[in-house]
């Protein structure tokens, strides 16, 4: 195993290894010698990933299940929509690691180290043990926690608790998924109930929350209780699976810590969908662009970010920080009166100026106009 590459990057999750994925992909970069560190083996299914696209697309091995259609609930609306021509899909994460794992080691320019980094010097880049390793360039998923004191940024977290259950008799409708469902709230929250059903008799059930605070494993708890009983009428059930998390949303500048021989990628690189929490596809563009800017040579972080996309993400978190408990209301408004096809690619950042106005123009609310300027461009 060598020590010095032309490449290092530096965590093995969903980031870094789509970005490796797309290194090996290319026949551009088969001489070049690339690192993946990561302190574990990535062994466990300790995330599900949800993303929409159109057809088929580079995942199709590995998806769990897909649906093309789905819900949004409130205490007053029940709306069904249709996604054609897209199909919301679900990918297991130890299926995703297993892939890439799989195709990266079958490649002698791969490798896999289990350290973990504590420091990165230009070129030189020290392991927790003191080992050094050595690159052209680095790629960071090491998340800067200074956006916990970072004043200037609004922050929300998406935290939540799912359960995977299954029950004797047919409850669920696998043809059809959940996206919001907030007739179960908790407290003055945003708060709401995501669900992916897998069969007739087995579901993924999230309580979740987009709120400024954290809260204690037991409340997840209760009000998954809650929901199961009162909103399906189950009693009898069995929980196989749990899964549990917390991702930032904020509009907090990650990115500017990137040089020109260090790329953050991931979180760290302020990849993940500021006012959703959905990373999984925008990672593919941002991969994508990575090694198309290599190629051209340009540094690697070049133009990879949408600066007006992520001022709408910043006016959303700054008046759901201020006013958490619009959240109904403002997803109401969000999914009711506007298209599905023309909220998921409001979503996936390729609407134009006048469909962005639009979509501005259906959420409008004075706290909207508020953030406008607290956010200003």
């Amino acid at each position: 195993m060598p020590d010095s590459f032309d490449y290092i990057i530096i965590g093995g999750g969903l980031a870094g290894l789509q970005l490796a994925l797309r290194f090996a992909e290319d026949p551009y970069f088969n001489n070049k010698q690339f690192a993946i560190i990561d302190p574990s083996d990535k062994t466990e299914n300790d995330k599900t990933w949800c993303f929409w696209e159109k057809g088929k697309g580079n995942w199709e091995s590995i998806i769990y299940k897909s649906w093309e259609s789905g819900r949004f609930l409130t205490s007053s609306k029940y709306l069904k929509f249709q996604l054609e021509p897209y199909k919301y899909k679900m990918i297991r994460s130890e299926d995703f690691y297993s892939l890439a794992k799989d195709r990266l080691q079958s490649l002698n320019n791969f490798h896999f180290i289990k350290d973990s980094i504590s420091e990165i010097y230009e070129t030189t880049m020290i392991a927790h043990g003191a080992k050094q390793y050595q690159a052209t360039h680095f790629f960071d998923s090491r998340i800067n926690s200074s956006y916990l004191k970072d004043k200037k940024s609004s922050l929300l977290y998406q935290h939540f608790k799912g359960w995977i259950i299954e029950t004797d008799s047919n409850i669920f409708d696998p043809d059809q998924f959940t996206m919001m469902d907030y007739r179960l709230k908790h407290n003055n929250s945003t708060s709401f109930t995501y669900m992916l059903p897998l069969s007739r008799t087995k579901a993924l059930i999230e309580f979740t929350f987009f709120t400024p605070y954290l809260t204690e494993e037991s409340v997840y708890d209760e009000m998954l209780m809650s929901y199961i009983k009162e909103y399906l009428g189950v009693d009898q059930f069995h929980i196989s699976e749990t899964e549990i998390g917390v991702i930032p949303m904020t509009d907090f500048p990650f990115h500017k810590d990137n040089t020109p021989s260090i790329t953050k990628i991931g979180t760290a690189g302020s990849w993940v969908k500021g006012s959703t929490g959905y990373s999984f596809k925008h990672t593919e563009k941002k991969t994508a662009k990575i090694v198309a800017n290599i190629k051209a040579g340009k540094e690697p972080s070049y133009e990879l970010l949408n600066s007006r996309f992520r001022w709408y993400d910043a006016i959303f978190l700054d008046v759901l920080t201020r006013n958490n408990e619009m959240g109904e209301e403002i997803f109401s408004k969000f999914y009711s009166k506007n298209t599905t096809k023309n909220i998921l690619k409001y979503l996936d950042e390729e609407t134009s100026l006048s469909e962005d106005l639009k979509i501005m123009f259906s959420l409008f609310d004075v706290e909207f106009i508020k953030s406008f300027f607290r956010k200003g461009m």
